[in-house]
């Protein structure tokens, strides 16, 4: 036969061409079911917290209700200028008959509210209360230039006005009017007033028994 017509017979392979792609193939990872469930569900949990609605961290209700009744800029003039200065009046309360008021000063807004919110939580007093929620009987306090006297307004709700307001609100007290009997308008003042008036308190049988004794020694 001649070179023409002699049969092509088919080039062979490199001899490590099997093996190489065997090699590659037993070389590709094979994805577990874990990971597909995971492509499948959005990802993982713990690499994307927020995307599976947050992160576990629970808030936390603060101990004490806070309200600011009075936010003042005090300048002081000193050498080579001005200095500015925040003061800050807060009210906090646990709604349930414990109440404060504390007053904060530094540079920054923030500060002088963190700081007078401390000064409120040293500066709590205790009310003693009826059943109701309300004060037991009438009482009259003064503070500097500030007179209030609170009341027990059955069945009318809190009547009361200016910073008292605040103070009987966060308290959590109920059925209690108050009066202001100066012109002062000065909320600290008021304020401090108030929670005079309410160390003056005792309960109710506390009182009956002191009034009846001042009673029977005066009459002998």
């Amino acid at each position: 036969m001649s070179e023409e017509q002699k049969p092509q017979t088919p080039s062979a392979a490199p001899a490590g061409a099997p093996q190489a792609q065997a090699a590659s193939g037993a070389s590709r990872p094979r994805s577990p079911q874990g990971a597909r469930d995971n492509r499948s569900s959005g990802g993982d949990r713990s690499k994307n917290p927020r995307r599976f609605g947050g992160r576990n961290d629970v808030k936390v209700k603060p101990e004490f209700d806070q309200k600011i009744i009075d936010i003042r800029r005090v300048t002081r003039v000193v050498a080579g200028g001005r200095r500015f200065s925040f003061s800050v009046v807060i009210v906090a309360g646990d709604r349930k008959g414990t109440v404060g008021v504390g007053i904060g000063k530094a540079g920054d807004t923030a500060l002088a509210i963190e700081k007078a919110l401390k000064n409120a939580k040293k500066n709590m007093v205790k009310i003693p209360t009826t059943k109701n929620m309300s004060i037991p009987y009438e009482v009259s306090s003064k503070f500097a230039s500030s007179r209030v006297t609170l009341t027990p307004t059955k069945g009318r709700g809190i009547v009361a006005g200016s910073s008292v307001r605040s103070i009987i609100e966060l308290a959590g007290l109920k059925d209690v009017g108050a009066k202001l009997r100066s012109p002062s308008k000065n909320p600290l003042n008021n304020a401090r007033a108030a929670i005079v008036a309410f160390k003056m308190l005792t309960p109710h049988r506390r009182a009956l028994i002191s009034r009846r004794a001042a009673a029977s020694t005066k009459v002998i």
